[in-house]
């Protein structure tokens, strides 16, 4: 049998050969998104033999779709949660040490309006200051008039009185995902995408191990663990209907849309936060790659989608919110990008159904089922890790693993640098210098978005794509950054994928194909493009 430490080759055949070659698993997570790899990350660090297998891509759901913040969560401090807030708020200056490639400092501006604000928000936020102890990343304080637009210059001047400026941490979700599945994998971890569990195995009433499908080649496994972790987020219910059908839905679902535009709407060095909009969320305008993001909506839904869509209520309610605070501001016609996240908010004990969303925990929940199968769901991104560790110490008292010390706070993550670069090449960290050296680097995608053929090499290569939608959306940000333009780099990535993985061209036609009907979700008028 092949020993699961000797498996270094990051190649999804080599990946596969490791789970087909039998034995038991310490810990098979379910789910690859923020807590599957968070979970797995621990679990291997720790020495635990360790296999992920996600339905998908990595990060496909929702993390890939945040508002791109990692943060302590100022409403979460409004609504009186302190303790998710520290917690949070330590998180995020961990993940900062861990991954100054990924995660960075950013400056966000609550304008003041009314004369009262500026003394409101600005305790709030030295509260905040509070919390953040020695992690904090910037002391906040008040602004002048002069000083918000210096840091904001499209503010509406009408009215304005001046701002609070904080801090929290910025950070690109989809490349923070790969850069833990690179980091677990070099860990001894095994992880494989396109590899959706069709059910679980049991020894008596207690759950053993998995089925699982190869979706490239269509064969069906088995795999054997000591304990299994559903880590599926907006998907765990399904995942427990196949340990008990008659499973009670432990989650209430809202979604959350961003939309996506260009940067001269916020040139500034700073984002925008609106602590109160007309539906009681916050709104933040974001730099990010470039680009600005805006967002988000608190939108209760009856039913999941792998390919969430946005409501046009809920477009209409970012862009008019928008337009009260920016000058000028965008239109529909300025948008790039439209996309779409799932929260997997646990139900209160008091909920029968699906109501309002926005008073709902976000504070992470485990559950162990009568067969043993553990469930991780709720949480966000910034504490992902604290979700994993958690998770871990759990499964390995349910299994009866010998208890191992967490080492995750201080783990340096994949790429890690002291001194990130300022170009395109950051998210890779000390690994830019090889994705640099591949054959394409001085070859663009497209002339509007910032990526090179390289970056197709050395996601197929080194980082498990196996599509185009998995370059085009995770590996790389194109269809975020501008949906229309990644459409337009299709056939090239198509090309350059079809050569790294031996790929013919009918295969490169029908990923072009498939990649443009998906894209064409993300614009707000789908356009005609020739090939």
């Amino acid at each position: 049998m092949l020993d699961w430490k000797e498996v270094v080759m990051h190649t999804r055949e080599s990946l596969t050969e490791a789970v087909r070659a039998g034995g038991t698993w310490d810990v098979l997570v379910i789910g690859g998104g923020a807590s599957g790899l968070g979970t797995a990350l621990e679990a291997a660090s720790r020495g635990y033999r360790t296999l992920l297998l996600e339905a998908r891509d990595f990060a496909q759901g929702t993390s890939s779709r945040s508002t791109k913040l990692v943060h302590g969560g100022v409403r979460y401090l409004a609504q009186g949660n302190v303790g998710l807030v520290r917690e949070a708020l330590r998180e995020r200056g961990l993940l900062r040490r861990n991954a100054p490639h990924l995660v960075h400092d950013l400056g966000f501006v609550v304008p003041a309006y009314d004369w009262w604000a500026g003394p409101y928000y600005g305790i709030g936020l030295k509260l905040y200051d509070v919390l953040a102890g020695k992690l904090n990343l910037g002391s906040s304080k008040l602004l002048n008039r002069d000083e918000a637009l210096e840091r904001t210059p499209t503010l509406k001047t009408d009215g304005l009185r001046g701002g609070i400026l904080y801090h929290d941490g910025q950070f690109d979700d989809a490349r923070l995902a790969v850069t833990l599945l690179l980091t677990l994998l070099d860990h001894g971890g095994v992880a494989l995408n396109h590899a959706p569990v069709t059910g679980l195995l049991k020894d008596g009433d207690r759950v053993a191990g998995v089925t699982w499908r190869d979706e490239e080649s269509g064969e069906v496994f088995e795999v054997r663990a000591r304990s299994v972790v559903n880590a599926t987020g907006v998907f765990v219910d399904d995942v427990r209907r196949m340990d008990d059908p008659a499973t009670a839905p432990m989650l209430s679902p809202s979604q959350g849309v961003h939309v996506v535009v260009d940067r001269r709407f916020l040139p500034g060095d700073s984002a925008i936060m609106i602590p109160r909009t007309e539906d009681g969320r916050v709104l933040f305008a974001v730099p990010w790659h470039d680009r600005v993001v805006i967002g988000t909506t608190d939108t209760p839904v009856e039913h999941t989608s792998v390919e969430p869509r946005a409501l046009p209520e809920e477009i209409e309610f970012i862009l008019r919110t928008a337009a009260q605070y920016l000058d000028p501001a965008p239109t529909r016609e300025d948008v790039l990008s439209v996309y779409v996240g799932l929260r997997p908010l646990v139900k209160a004990e008091t909920t029968d159904g699906v109501g309002s969303t926005a008073a709902l925990s976000r504070d992470h929940v485990l559950r162990v089922s009568r067969s043993g199968l553990l469930t991780l769901t709720g949480g966000k991104w910034t504490t992902y890790r604290k979700m994993g560790e958690d998770a871990v110490n759990r499964a390995a008292e349910v299994a009866g693993l010998p208890p191992r010390l967490s080492l995750t706070a201080g783990l340096h993550l994949r790429g890690w640098t002291d001194a990130p670069g300022g170009d395109a090449l950051a998210v890779y960290g000390s690994d830019a210098a090889k994705v640099r050296a591949l054959p394409g680097a001085d070859a663009p995608l497209h002339p509007d978005l910032p990526y090179t053929e390289a970056e197709v090499r050395w996601a197929a290569r080194e980082e498990l794509a196996r599509s185009v939608e998995d370059v085009l959306s995770r590996r790389t940000r194109a269809l975020l950054l501008n949906a229309r333009a990644s459409m337009e780099a299709a056939p090239a990535v198509a090309r350059v994928l079809a050569e790294e993985l031996g790929k013919d061209a009918a295969w490169a036609a029908e990923q072009v194909r498939a990649y443009r009907e998906l894209a064409g979700g993300y614009v707000l008028a789908q356009p005609a493009l020739a090939d």
